[in-house]
């Protein structure tokens, strides 16, 4: 029997790149133990992002590798995460209890932004993360009525807000201050402190994640996420129209103008198919989010299709991914979620790499 090594096992899981990654777990250094007994072998993954619906399948895949190498007889292979808080903008500090901060944007209304928002939050709560979800949109709440929430948050020390919870998510929204038919007639300055008040002034848990859902545009409340609140990335929604992927390039390089990592591009509406005959139809253009991400060297985390159910659900206050968990849209979400996750945590070690003391400094 030839001598076993962590060298000659590492080598072996180069083999495997995983795919949220695009890299091998070895290079990454997310191989955290190796353990060697004869001809049995232990190894120690932890993932730095939520990965609860695939972590047995990587677990699988690692084992097969391992049990290629001549010498082995069996390998066991053990699949965690730990989530840590990733670099922000210069100058900001991130908030509090929580470790992350993503930002969900669209350069125009109608692409179902606050939609894609809610559901990647609660598939990052399904893959294993403690999330919650601040509605940033003053002027058009929709948090309230998608998550299924009414009443007022409470008060202990009548300074801040006790969040919101619905789903296992903790929640925020101008719309649990106001009546849901009261409009917000506001000039800019007061939608921006009021965003300020809203994200400072909650009681957030420990979050891994905080998911900001945004109103459209590229306005005074975008600025304001940009130079006041300390966002770890981006993603930008859009559709495969042409009008709507000119203003998501818009909301895309002012991410990146004010430094803001843009993790991903979601194409919403991607497909209609006929819910009696099958029919497939691109009805609003087709690959306009796969060139988008292309031109700008950024990730397509994934293509949605346009289903009546999507909208259903949200409407009811139950969104897809926890109406539906195992239907093919609610795997689509949550390879969205590992997807837009796994970058973060990625970028976190590329930066880490060029500029070690900032990196160290900072968490």
């Amino acid at each position: 029997m030839s001598d076993l090594t962590k060298e000659v096992i590492e080598e072996a899981m180069k083999g495997y790149t995983e795919p949220h990654l695009g890299r091998d777990l070895v290079s990454t250094k997310l191989i955290k133990a190796i353990e060697i007994e004869g001809d049995q072998v232990k190894v120690k993954v932890t993932l730095g992002f939520p990965a609860q619906g695939v972590c047995h399948a990587i677990a699988a895949i690692l084992r097969e590798h391992i049990e290629a190498v001549p010498g082995v007889s069996a390998a066991k292979v053990d699949v965690d995460w730990e989530i840590k808080a990733h670099s922000v903008q210069k100058s900001l500090k991130p908030i509090g209890q929580v470790k992350n901060i993503i930002a969900v944007a669209s350069g125009k209304g109608g692409v179902g932004k606050s939609t894609t928002a809610v559901n990647l939050a609660l598939a990052l709560a399904a893959e294993g993360g403690q999330v919650g979800i601040l509605d940033a949109d003053i002027y058009g709440p929709s948090q309230p009525r998608m998550l299924g929430i009414t009443g007022k948050p409470e008060s202990k020390d009548g300074n801040s807000l006790e969040p919101m919870t619905s789903h296992g998510l903790q929640a925020m929204s101008i719309g649990f201050l106001i009546d849901e038919e009261t409009p917000m007639i506001w000039r800019g300055p007061m939608v921006t402190q009021a965003l300020e008040q809203l994200l400072n002034d909650t009681n957030w848990g420990e979050l891994d994640y905080l998911v900001i859902d945004l109103p459209p545009g590229t306005g005074d409340t975008q600025l304001t996420l940009a130079q006041k609140v300390p966002v770890s990335g981006a993603i930008i929604v859009t559709t495969p129209q042409d009008i709507a992927l000119l203003d998501a390039r818009k909301g895309l390089k002012m991410f990146q103008k004010v430094e803001v990592p843009v993790l991903g591009i979601v194409e919403n509406m991607s497909i209609h198919i006929c819910s009696k005959c099958g029919h497939e139809e691109h009805i609003f253009g087709q690959g306009g989010g796969a060139s988008m991400s292309e031109q700008y060297g950024v990730q397509l985390l994934g293509s949605l299709p346009l289903d009546i159910h999507i909208r259903e659900e949200a409407d009811s206050g139950k969104p897809t991914v926890v109406a539906q968990p195992e239907s093919r849209i609610s795997e689509i979400y949550r390879e969205i979620a590992r997807k837009t996750a796994a970058k973060l945590s990625l970028q976190a070690k590329d930066y880490a790499a060029k500029f070690p003391r900032i990196v160290i400094e900072n968490n």
